[in-house]
């Protein structure tokens, strides 16, 4: 069931991808220092970095895949697989830590069933933990999207959640 609903999803990302990558030939020149705006903006309408764009993105800069995914790897801001449509990132930062970050890391743990690095089923929601959200006076927080709930509780977690789905 996971291994089908993986294909359905590289297969939803393939059919945009000639459309993406068509966009990025008219707004870049394909110069080597526009690879990092174009892997921005292909994971951008992507939602991740597939093989078959990495291997086009250096074609377009003439750039070797090599380095293209070198460059895809090294910035932790890149992804080469697909993430839930919904990113919950737990803050593991001190103040968050002190006030109950693992307790609320836990709570959508078992509300999901996923670990940080995973995805539910349907790839509805991904899970990740940060080193620091910057929102300190609202320890423990955690950030969905963009949008950012602090002062969590298992309680609101649930609610969070339910809302959101």
């Amino acid at each position: 069931m996971q291994q089908a609903m993986n294909d359905k999803v590289y297969t939803d990302h393939q059919s945009k991808m000639a459309g993406v990558l068509a966009g990025i030939r008219l707004e870049f020149e394909g110069r080597p220092e526009e690879l990092i705006p174009v892997l921005q903006k292909t994971q951008a309408a992507v939602g991740f970095l597939p093989e078959e764009a990495l291997l086009e993105i250096a074609r377009f800069t003439k750039l070797s895949p090599a380095e293209v995914f070198g460059t895809a790897t090294f910035y932790s801001q890149f992804r080469l697989k697909p993430v839930g449509k919904q990113m919950i990132r737990v803050c593991r930062g001190t103040a968050c830590h002190v006030k109950g970050g693992a307790r609320i890391l836990r709570e959508v743990e078992k509300q999901l069933g996923i670990k940080p690095g995973e995805n539910t089923a349907d790839f509805e929601f991904g899970l990740e933990t940060v080193a620091c959200i910057g929102a300190c006076a609202l320890a423990p927080t955690l950030v969905i999207n963009s949008d950012t709930y602090g002062q969590m509780t298992s309680k609101k977690v649930g609610e969070i959640l339910r809302q959101r789905d």
